[in-house]
């Protein structure tokens, strides 16, 4: 919860990396809220908690997927990739669970940092 949290803290900051550890346990959260907020849609018959969910969770969404692809050394910008019909989402999933790289143009590897702290 607190890789939750601290992403929200961050939430519109896209510099900086973040760890595969806290990019996957954001993804694990925002999906177990996300299935909470639709139980409680239909028990009580209405749709517009999970997409108010939705929508307040799309910056941080944004900026923990850019800092997680800085921290294997590509730009933000790839993104986009997930756009191109059946190959990108796959391609971006790759990028996603890769390792991280050392030190590179987006800071110092979070793993050392979080080692030194």
């Amino acid at each position: 919860m607190g890789y939750f949290i601290a992403a929200l803290k961050k939430y519109a900051v896209f510099s900086g990396r973040a760890r595969r550890k806290e990019y996957w346990m954001f993804v694990l959260f925002y999906m177990l809220f996300s299935i909470v907020f639709s139980i409680m849609d239909a028990v009580i018959g209405t749709y517009f908690i999970t997409a108010i969910y939705a929508l307040v969770m799309i910056i941080p969404s944004l900026s923990v997927m850019v800092r997680r692809l800085h921290d294997t050394g590509r730009s933000g910008w790839w993104f986009f990739i997930s756009f191109v019909p059946l190959v990108g989402a796959i391609v971006l999933l790759v990028f996603l669970v890769q390792n991280s790289h050392d030190e590179n143009d987006y800071g110092v590897n979070p793993k050392l940092a979080d080692a030194a702290a």
